[in-house]
């Protein structure tokens, strides 16, 4: 499945908060910003901007999600975010499957480029982020996750993205 269903944003959230908080710490303060912001996303959804994407496999169960927020007037670049797979789903291609259908609505519509922010530690999802011409740009204390990690931005410009 692509797209919306009743329950979406709650899994999505649980696929958040239960991988952050298990293998990082997270806590309430985390899965709450998930909650709020992309509760927000989806309620200002801007079709044909945005984009968002899920895949779930025949018993509704979440396997993996991205979305972007497109530029606006006070951000040149799309934003990538939510973008997680299930335990199940990782190591099976799917994270890179929803990466291209992302990074083809940035390319369809021309944007400049598009940034994501996470942190240190997530090699693999790294690695990945790189592959698709994402460059690190900076790398700072801030933790705007409250989890006691170091913030990252990458961003991928038109002049660095794959062929």
């Amino acid at each position: 499945m692509i797209g919306y269903r009743p329950g979406l944003i709650a899994d999505i959230v649980g696929l958040h908060a239960v991988y952050y908080a298990r293998d990082w710490g997270f806590g309430l303060p985390f899965e709450a910003k998930v909650a709020s912001e992309l509760s927000a996303f989806m309620r200002d959804f801007r079709p044909g901007l945005d984009f968002f994407a899920a895949e779930d496999d025949d018993n509704c169960a979440l396997l993996g999600t991205i979305s972007l927020e497109a530029p606006t007037s006070t951000e040149l670049l799309a934003h990538l975010r939510w973008f997680i797979t299930s335990d199940g789903a990782r190591g099976t291609g799917l994270g890179r499957r929803l990466m291209d259908k992302a990074m083809a609505h940035v390319d369809a519509k021309g944007f400049p480029g598009v940034y994501l922010t996470t942190f240190v530690g997530l090699g693999p999802a790294r690695h990945l982020y790189e592959s698709f011409g994402f460059n690190l740009v900076a790398e700072e204390e801030r933790d705007q996750w409250s989890g006691g990690v170091r913030e990252q931005r990458f961003e991928r410009h038109r002049t660095s993205a794959k062929a």
